[in-house]
């Protein structure tokens, strides 16, 4: 009977687990479905991806809305189409609230569909990065906000549904498999029952 509570108990702790982790791979984009991407930027009727990188704590990771930490960042610019590639386009980082220009890139045709550059950004706070379509002496400008230092403003919701996950399972594992820990635990709810 305590077996089966037991393999019971460990499928449903590994179904919670799973399901904790399976939308993950839409946060990595700020919790929102490729359509409602915030790392998308709609520069009039075209559309600019913007990633972040920072290979020295993340590797190949990408964020968009939060990074994590102040240092050297890998900022990619991705063309959505192929339009975008035979107009003047110029990119610009600046430091929020005061729009301090933090980078620059003088508008430019870009053949290749993509803009990177390696920056080092070194106070954390909101940012501003910038994309300004220049086409036959009109300008359209777009931008998408993120900050920079994220990691100290605490844990990410993901990570703190994922430790949530473990600590209910190894509560659930332990009380299933521990006859003093379970009789610890039945004696508590007892008491919160009688009072």
């Amino acid at each position: 009977m305590r077996t089966s509570n037991f393999i019971r108990g460990g499928l449903l702790v590994i179904t919670l687990f799973l399901a904790a982790l399976a939308p993950s791979a839409s946060w990595a984009h700020g919790g929102a479905s490729v359509e409602a991407d915030k790392c998308r930027i709609n520069v009039g009727p075209h559309l600019v991806h913007f990633t972040a990188y920072q290979p020295q704590i993340g590797g190949t990771t990408e964020y968009c809305n939060d990074i994590p930490e102040v240092g050297p960042v890998t900022i990619v610019f991705d063309y959505e189409g192929k339009a975008l590639r035979e107009m003047t386009v110029e990119f610009e980082i600046t430091k929020e609230p005061a729009g301090t220009r933090v980078f620059y890139q003088p508008p430019t045709k870009n053949p290749k569909g993509t803009y990177n550059t390696q920056l080092n950004l070194t106070e954390s706070g909101p940012y501003l990065a910038h994309v300004t379509l220049v086409n036959e002496g009109q300008k359209v400008d777009a931008h998408v906000p993120f900050k920079v230092g994220a990691s100290a403003s605490g844990m990410s919701t993901t990570t703190f549904i994922v430790i949530a996950v473990i600590l209910i399972a190894v509560g659930y594992i332990l009380y299933l498999s521990n006859p003093a820990f379970q009789a610890i635990v039945d004696k508590l709810l007892k008491k919160k029952k009688a009072a």
